[in-house]
């Protein structure tokens, strides 16, 4: 089976990658998921590579790359691949996406940094377990060059169509973790699907602890080191930054209305909704549980009241003595995009929940309140269950179907709007 990879830059540059797909030829080891063995065909205008010893083709074969390990190495090995093609596609072809040669430059006299690289991506269209939409397996270029994964799956039709992104906890694992959430969720998403929406999952990067309220976000320096322009950046790019790169790489998409993306996350998810919010404008959020400690800046210190080495948050009013009021409310001022805040019950950081809603309201900003006693964390994301079975309960139902009413209203309108004018 082949599965084509899109860029708009492979287009610009007349490349074609394919990833076609091979049987394992030996049987999979202990922790390995094995679900897409695949190669990497070389296709396009570019010599070949050479085969190793143990190989041997005809001079007018494409090289093949076979991978048979995990799939973290299959996935790394194909994001190389393509991103070693696409540098000497650059490097060899003219044309409106391959920059000028720079001018000399001199070590140590701080060349200015080049400009931005356009946020692009690569997709691997594969089948997802539990559905008849296929997720896009997507790689999404940052701003330090690196990519982050995503898994897209997006309704019939060409579009445009609001978009929800989300994701819960920290990121980890990578394609793997993506790939496994957005499985347990497929019945979830599925439900979007039908209202209409793009459903996106994000890994982004895992946290760099309290680096948030401490260094900023990464800026771009000039190059002072190599005597080129590399890009070169103030300090650690953050799980943030991740977070925004992908908002703004939705809102790019043609098949995606650029007014209508929406974000949903869960515990330190919901948190990185925030940080995003400060930052950029857009449709709608749902921080669930949102463990918005650093972006608060709250003390957790050894003073802080625990049990059993956990942080006991309830009280709203004793998670405002101990937060930077005025760095949180600094922060909230710069948010324009309409907030449905859910905390839970009996949660041991619902005052924390309950703080960010607060200072929303005291910033004047579009925020709603709304919280349900349930004994699970993250409750509103109605997950498949290890037996296969997918029994939300009531609570969780009710949950879905509030957050789901207010992406209706902040997400759909330019759509009824638009109908309507029809």
């Amino acid at each position: 089976m082949l599965a084509t990879v899109t860029s708009s830059r492979q287009m610009e540059l007349g490349v074609t990658f394919v990833f076609q797909a091979v049987p394992m030829r030996r049987g999979k080891r202990p922790g390995s998921h094995g679900r897409f063995p695949f190669s990497i065909v070389r296709a396009g205008t570019f010599e070949p590579f050479q085969p190793t010893p143990s190989e041997s083709r005809r001079p007018d074969e494409p090289a093949v790359i076979k991978e048979h390990s995990s799939m973290n190495h299959r996935v790394l090995a194909a994001t190389v691949m393509m991103v070693a093609l696409l540098g000497a596609a650059g490097s060899s072809t003219p044309g409106s996406g391959v920059a000028a040669s720079a001018a000399p430059q001199v070590r140590g006299m701080g060349n200015a940094p080049p400009p931005p690289n356009p946020v692009h991506s690569y997709s691997i269209v594969k089948p997802l377990k539990g559905s008849d939409t296929p997720a896009e397996l997507t790689f999404v270029f940052t701003q330090d060059e690196i990519y982050v994964p995503i898994v897209l799956r997006r309704p019939k039709g060409p579009g445009p169509f609001p978009a929800i992104l989300m994701s819960a906890g920290n990121g980890t694992g990578g394609m793997l973790r993506a790939i496994s959430t957005a499985e347990r969720l497929v019945r979830m998403t599925d439900a979007m699907l039908a209202r209409g929406y793009v459903v996106v999952n994000i890994e982004p990067r895992n946290e760099i602890p309290y680096a948030y309220q401490t260094q900023g976000r990464a800026v771009d320096l000039p190059d002072s080191v190599s005597g080129g322009n590399r890009v070169l950046k103030s300090t650690a790019t953050l799980d943030s930054d991740d977070y925004i790169t992908v908002i703004k790489f939705l809102q790019a998409q043609p098949f995606i209305d650029k007014d209508a993306v929406g974000c949903i996350g869960v515990s330190h998810s919901g948190e990185l909704i925030m940080k995003a919010a400060s930052e950029i404008s857009f449709g709608a959020a749902v921080p669930i549980e949102g463990a918005a400690n650093e972006y608060l800046e709250i003390d957790n210190g050894p003073s802080a009241p625990r049990v059993d080495n956990e942080v006991q948050f309830q009280d709203v009013a004793v998670v405002r003595k101990r937060a930077n009021m005025a760095k949180a409310m600094e922060r909230v001022k710069k948010v324009n995009t309409p907030m449905l805040v859910i905390g839970r019950d009996k949660d041991h950081q619902q005052g924390v929940f309950r703080l960010t809603y607060d200072v929303l309201k005291e910033a004047g900003k579009d925020a709603t309140w709304l919280s349900f006693d349930h004994p699970v964390h993250g409750y509103p994301f109605m997950y498949v269950k290890a037996d296969g079975s997918y029994q939300p309960d009531a609570i969780q139902q009710k949950a879905f179907d509030a957050y789901m009413a207010f992406f209706d209203t902040h997400l759909k309108h330019n759509h009824a709007a638009a109908a309507i004018a029809k």
